[in-house]
This record gives structure tokens, C-alpha cells and sequence, in this order.
């Protein structure tokens, strides 16, 4: 490493700086490296051709020349037009060495000018504007070559960069190049200059967009921080149905809370929650005749539903690391306990059969004609609910999450209202529940259809769970879980059917359900075999490695946010990925199937899912050559996908052959 002794450089080369600092900023830099060379000649050449050439070797955020350690870092995941977003670059200072003070706070002295710390962006868009770099205070400092104090920076140094995006800012990725410039020094003796170029990029997305603050251990020391602008309207999209609220009015939010609360209330009809109502209903059958008590049960069930959907909001408001309600199944444990509560649910469905179990399962499943039953099951309606996501519901709970804690309590609040409401109706109305068969052997057969269906639930939970605890992402989880799952719904029809013709001489009614029971068993069979296969397209699994060699590569990439848990995830695929004209399109050569698979912990799924703005699954994203976001979608046709897709590979196409023209 190359040094030069405060004895033989104090009066040659700070006295040219000097008077080259009359200049502008980089004229002076350019000045001074021009000095050097002509001073050291071919030493100082030599030093500064090893110095580029291992800083073209390192990354282009991070950079290690000499003594110092130069890294950026941003405040926010990904910004939005009209957001700020700040750029911390991150010098890191080793022990013996400090750089000198930026120009504001340096001491010049009488026979020389300490080279001061500047930050420059070299390369500006037009759709930003960066406000003046803002340095740590200075700290004095003695050194033997200078006769007073010396202000400079030590340890870990933290300059902040605000970055403003105008409202015009197009989805893609913004790219900052900079330049840090640098002198380091120890207390007898001085390195030459650096000026060390550094390359910064942030994902820009669509206005109403999550946003998520990042990085917070580098930012606690900047106080004026601005927060990120909250979007004036969220966006809403259904299949080819988009529509958008203005959150800034009353009205507005008023609005949006409405939609909220119907996502929450579409949420019933998801695979996840629909087996628990029949349940519910039966339970409700029996308090029917009472309605004062009818009430009171569903009450209880609204509460423990919204209990629930207020301590998600909660933990989404006030813990950094929580972020999403189906984070909850991205643990193995968790999965595999909702499916043990399920499973000792199943087991009280069955009257007519002589099951003992321990105590503990029995603590599990209380009686749901007692008030603490119904809370209770209205919690475990609630969790079932996480894995799914409905209409509405996934955009709403993204964008509480980006919001003040009091915010998003009230939106989650409404969802966990919504999805509760149905509920309350049904105990409103003892009427609608009050002919389902509270007693004899049709009755006890509805109990056992159901428990036998809510054990292939609960195979499916502790399948995925088991599934998920031997998975190493980005690897695809086994999806064997499905034989069992499928087991338990073959049965179901089977004893429906065999039941059926015990109980009734009819033959029409023989007939029906000798049919139903068939049917199911078939199918339960031809989705065991369907659901346990990999499927007709050949799927990447995602690591940020191979995304970003697929651009390289200039490829459009078809991004799926998926999950073992996700049952809606499961719909979507089986009813729209599978289909021959998609299986046909992505063979091409030019597309990239990629999956991002969240069964298990997947930080570097989750934070993909993070920097395209959302936060719940299923979705799918379509990604340029350039890496520019150009479709994305949570619910999606067949029709929709090929001619999002057909688009995007003849723009691409068209802008390859103006390059080369």
C-alpha cells in the first residue's frame, strides 16, 4: 500500500490542492490527481492501476479500497412516484484511520487544506431530484503533521443522500451512479485521494403500492427523515376489472374500508374457511329454538373472529420483521399445530363412533354451544383464512401495512368485520339454520361427512407443515401430502354413498348418492395423481442469481408467488396454468417460468414479494428484458396472461432490432 509521509507532502501536494480548490469540485479533483501523477510518476500510476483493478473485481455496491470500505444501502425496500427515498452511503473506517471532514465542516490551515469528503452523483435522471448530501457531524482530531485540530470522521460513517421521484417516474428500477471521494489518513501519515465510483439501484412500482421501511439500524441517526408519501389512491384489480379509490378524503377512506370488509366477507368462500361453516351452521341448528342464545353464539364467533384479524394488525403495525398475515405458515410448527386443533375438531363430528382420546385434544375442541366454543372456533376460522387470500382483501391489508399503526388496526379491523358479518347474520336469523337435522342418522351423517372432511384439512396442514420443515428454498417442497389428503375425501364419499343406501329404501335417493359417492372417489383419486405432479411446465425456482441471469440473458420472465398452503395459489395454477395455450407460450424459448415458492422461510422469496409491492400471495408478476415490471396480477384469466405475455415478448423483439439497427 502506498502512503506518503506528512514531511514530504504537506507543502508540495496540499499547497497545488489548495490552490486548486478555487475551482469547482471536480475540476479541482482532476487538478490534483494530475499533480500527483506528476510528482510520483510511475509509483503513483502503478498504485492507482491496482487500486481500479480490484475495485472492478469487487461488487459494484460495495467496494474495499485501501482503508476504508465504501457500501450503500437504501431506506425503503422500493419507492413509489412522488415518494423520498434515502440513500445512506456507508463508509466503513478501519481502527488507526480516519478521512477528513466534508468541505462545510473542514479546517483549512495555514500552510495547507486537508482534502475533504464529497459525495457527488455523477448521473441524474430527469425524473428525480436529490437534495444536498448530508454529512455526519465532524469530530477534532490531532495529528502530529497538522498544528491544531483536525476535523474528521472515524468508524463507521453515514452519509445520507434524499432522493426525491417525481410523479412521472415510471415502474422499473432506478439506477444512481456516484462518485465518494475520499482521503484516508492515520495520525503520522496520509493514502493519496480516492474518488471510488459506486452504482445504486431501487425498484420503482405503481403508485398505491406497499412500501416497507428498511435498513433501520443504518437510518436511526437521521432525524429528518421524511416519510414516505402516502399514495393518494390504492389500486383494485379483479381478473380484467380495475378500479381505484382516493384515499385522501373522508369518503375515500370510508371507502376503502368498505371494500376491505367485503374482501373479508369473499374469504368465507375460500377453500380454506368454507369447511368450517357447515359446523358452524349445525352448531347454530341446535340453539335455533333459543334465539336470544343463537345470538349470543354468533357474537361470540364475530368477536373471536375479529379478536384475531385486530392482533394481526397489531403485530403488522408494530413489528418491523411481520408483515403479512400468511407469514404465520411460512413456519413449519405453526402449520402442523393448526392441523392437530383441526384434526381434534374432526374428531367430534364423530357420534356414532366410540373414539377416546386424551384430554388434551378435548381441551382443543370445546363445545361450541358455550360461548368461550364459539370464540374460539371464530379464532380458528380466522387463521384458516391467512393461507387464502380473497378479491380485494390482499390489496386493502397491503396497503395497511404501509401505513400509521391506527390505520392499519382500522382496516384490518374492517377486513376481520367483514369476513365475521356472515355470521352474525346467520344467528340473526335462527330460520335459516333452524331446519338442518339436529338429531337421528341424517344428522350424525352430515357430523361424519364432515369430520372425515376436516381430517383430509387437517392431513393437508400438517402435510404442507412436514412438507415445509424438509425443504431447503429455492428447492420445490414434496407435494406426497396429497395421497393422504385425497384418502380422507375418497372415504367421505365412499361412507356418504354406503350410509345412503343403509338409511333409505328410495331408489331414486340410492341412486343419487351412489353416483355422488362414486364420483368423489374418482376424483379424489385423479387429484391425488394431478396434485402430487410437477405439472407440464417446466419451472425455475427463484434465487435473485437466476433472475437476474434470465435478464441478462434478455429473457421475459413470468414471476408465480406460490405456496403449499396457499390453496388459492393451488386453484390458479391447476385452472389457468395448465392450460395448453399457456403450456405452449411459456415453452418459448424467450420466456422464463419462474416460481417463487413461500411454503417454508424463504428470505429471499420474501423479500422478491416485498420489492414488487405486495405482500400476500397468490401472484404472478411479468418482468421485461429490462427488468421493468409490466404486468402483475393476484387474480387472472387465461386470455388475460397470453396477451400480457404476447405483448411483452413483441416489445421486447421490437426494441432488440432498434438496438441494432
Amino acid at each position: 500500500m502506498l502512503s506518503i509521509h506528512h514531511k514530504s507532502w504537506r507543502t508540495g501536494w496540499c499547497n497545488a490542492k489548495s490552490r486548486a480548490a478555487s475551482g469547482s469540485r471536480q475540476q479541482a479533483a482532476s487538478h490534483s490527481a494530475a499533480l500527483v501523477i506528476f510528482l510520483y510518476g510511475l509509483v503513483a500510476v502503478s498504485h492507482f492501476f491496482l487500486v481500479s483493478q480490484r475495485a472492478a473485481a469487487g461488487n459494484q455496491d460495495t467496494l474495499t479500497v485501501d482503508a476504508v470500505r465504501v457500501a450503500t444501502a437504501w431506506s425503503v425496500d422500493r419507492s413509489r412516484p412522488g415518494d423520498t427515498a434515502i440513500l445512506a452511503i456507508v463508509a466503513d473506517i478501519q481502527r488507526g484511520f480516519h478521512i477528513n471532514a466534508d468541505e462545510r465542516q473542514i479546517q483549512p490551515f495555514d500552510d495547507f487544506k486537508p482534502y475533504p469528503t464529497r459525495v457527488e452523483v455523477i448521473d441524474v435522471p430527469e425524473t428525480i431530484t436529490i437534495a444536498a448530501p448530508l454529512y455526519p457531524k465532524a469530530v477534532p482530531l490531532k495529528v502530529q503533521y497538522a498544528a491544531g485540530d483536525l476535523m474528521s470522521f472515524e468508524g463507521q460513517t453515514i452519509i445520507y443522500l434524499p432522493v426525491k421521484l417525481a410523479e412521472t417516474i415510471h415502474p422499473g428500477r432506478l439506477d444512481l451512479k456516484l462518485e465518494f471521494a475520499y482521503q484516508a489518513c492515520a495520525d503520522n501519515y496520509c493514502l493519496f485521494p480516492k474518488i471510488v465510483g459506486i452504482e445504486a439501484s431501487l425498484a420503482v412500482v405503481e403508485p398505491g403500492s406497499g412500501v416497507s421501511k428498511i435498513n433501520a439500524e443504518l437510518f436511526s441517526a437521521y432525524s429528518g427523515m421524511p416519510a414516505a408519501a402516502a399514495p393518494r389512491s390504492v389500486y383494485f384489480a379483479l381478473f380484467n376489472w380495475s378500479f381505484s379509490i382516493d384515499v385522501t378524503s373522508a369518503f375515500g377512506f370510508g371507502l376503502l374500508l368498505l371494500t376491505a370488509a367485503c374482501g373479508g366477507a369473499l374469504l368465507n368462500f375460500t377453500p380454506c374457511v368454507l369447511p368450517l361453516i357447515p359446523i358452524k351452521m349445525i352448531s347454530l341448528s341446535h340453539a335455533a329454538q333459543n334465539r336470544k342464545q343463537c345470538v349470543m353464539l354468533g357474537t361470540a364467533m364475530f368477536l373471536g373472529v375479529l379478536a384475531f384479524w385486530l392482533a394481526l394488525g397489531v403485530l403488522i403495525a408494530l413489528v418491523n420483521e411481520f408483515s403479512a398475515a400468511n407469514q404465520l405458515f411460512q413456519y413449519p410448527a405453526f402449520t402442523i399445530l393448526v392441523g392437530v386443533i383441526i384434526a381434534a375438531m374432526a374428531t367430534g363430528m364423530f357420534g356414532v363412533f366410540s373414539v377416546h382420546l386424551p384430554g388434551f385434544f378435548y381441551m382443543l375442541n370445546p363445545e361450541q354451544k358455550t360461548l368461550h366454543g364459539s370464540f374460539g372456533v371464530g379464532i380458528l376460522a380466522a387463521i384458516l383464512s391467512t393461507p387464502c387470500t380473497a378479491p380485494f382483501m390482499g390489496t386493502a391489508a397491503a396497503w395497511a401495512a404501509t401505513q400509521a399503526p391506527a390505520t392499519s388496526l382500522i382496516t384490518f379491523a374492517a377486513i376481520g368485520m367483514g369476513m365475521a358479518f356472515p355470521y352474525l347474520v346467520l344467528s340473526a336469523s335462527p330460520a335459516l339454520v333452524a331446519k338442518i337435522p339436529k338429531t337421528g342418522p341424517v344428522s350424525q351423517l352430515i357430523k361424519q361427512i364432515m369430520g372425515l372432511l376436516m381430517l383430509a384439512a387437517a392431513a393437508y396442514f400438517i402435510g404442507v407443515g412436514l412438507s415445509a420443515m424438509f425443504t431447503s428454498p429455492p428447492d420445490p417442497p414434496s407435494r406426497v401430502y396429497w395421497w393422504p389428503v385425497m384418502l380422507f375425501c375418497a372415504i367421505a364419499g365412499g361412507w356418504l354413498a354406503y350410509r345412503t343406501v343403509r338409511m333409505t329404501a328410495r331408489v331414486t335417493l340410492r341412486t343419487v348418492f351412489a353416483v355422488i359417492g362414486t364420483l368423489c372417489i374418482t376424483l379424489s383419486a385423479w387429484g391425488a395423481v394431478k396434485l402430487s405432479d410437477a405439472g407440464p411446465i417446466k419451472w425455475q425456482y427463484y434465487s435473485p442469481e437466476k433472475f437476474e441471469k434470465a435478464l441478462n440473458q434478455k429473457k421475459v420472465v413470468v414471476m408465480v408467488f406460490t405456496a403449499e398452503w396457499c390453496l388459492n395459489c393451488k386453484a390458479l395454477e391447476q385452472g389457468t396454468l395448465t392450460d395448453a395455450k399457456i403450456v405452449a407460450l411459456f415453452a418459448d424459448e424467450n420466456i422464463v417460468p419462474m416460481k417463487v415458492d413461500l411454503t417454508a422461510n424463504n428470505p429471499a422469496g420474501k423479500a422478491k414479494l416485498r420489492e414488487v409491492g405486495h405482500l400476500t400471495i397468490p401472484l404472478l408478476v411479468i418482468f421485461a428484458p429490462t427488468g421493468e415490471q409490466v404486468f402483475q396480477s393476484d387474480f387472472y384469466t387465461v386470455v388475460q396472461l397470453v396477451n400480457a405475455v404476447t405483448k411483452t415478448l413483441e416489445d421486447a423483439t421490437a426494441q432488440s432490432k432498434d438496438a441494432a439497427g
